[in-house]
């Protein structure tokens, strides 16, 4: 089966042991992939899907999160209102939008102008621990990091959410191939609770 992606599993080993009889193909990337002319059974999608041409199931959603590490709050200080990272290091992942806050007249989106410019969210996350700057990204990726203290969440007071689908998206009548079926099903049983928020 081959499997594009945009974000990594840490439960893949449970779906390879389970289903041993399958081959996995796997494509990390956040650049948008052709599941018909790259031979591709599947592909994790995060947000509307318009592609016409092709099915989607979501299995889950998400939410971004406006975070730092320690380090470098230590060193730069905490912003306490959305204005305030106007002073510090942002980095933001591309194609970027601005980040939505709450105020007393409705939401705000706020245009980020960031020093560090990354089209992976894994790079990006990565710095963000390193103590490079803040980020914005998926509680997906960040929640375990929040959870361990080695990433601090800010702004959550006024940071507007906004719940974002994930959804496997595959040709028609690829669906019905048993190794995409027991795939679909997996997704749904491992993510459909958003595990990382717990």
């Amino acid at each position: 089966m081959h499997s594009a992606s945009t974000s990594s599993y840490p439960e893949l080993p449970d779906f390879l042991r389970r289903y041993c009889e399958i081959e996995v193909e796997l494509s990390f990337s956040d650049r948008f992939t052709d599941l018909i002319t790259e031979h591709a059974d599947v592909a994790i999608r995060a947000g509307q899907v318009d592609e016409l041409s092709l099915r989607a199931q979501k299995f889950a959603e998400f939410e971004r999160i406006i975070c730092a590490a320690p380090s470098y709050l230590e060193k730069r200080g905490v912003p306490h209102k959305p204005a305030d990272l106007a002073k510090h290091v942002c980095i933001v992942t591309v194609p970027s939008s601005p980040w939505p806050f709450h105020t007393r007249e409705g939401a705000e989106f706020l245009k980020i102008l960031p020093r560090v410019r990354s089209d992976n969210g894994e790079a990006a996350l990565q710095l963000a621990l390193d103590g490079v700057g803040i980020v914005r990204l998926a509680d997906v990726i960040v929640g375990d990091e929040i959870r361990h203290g080695r990433l601090v969440q800010l702004l959550a007071d006024v940071h507007k959410s906004e719940l974002i689908p994930l959804s496997a998206v595959y040709a028609p009548g690829r669906h019905r191939l048993p190794k995409v079926s027991v795939f679909l099903d997996f997704l749904v049983e491992q993510f459909g609770s958003a595990p990382w928020r717990q």
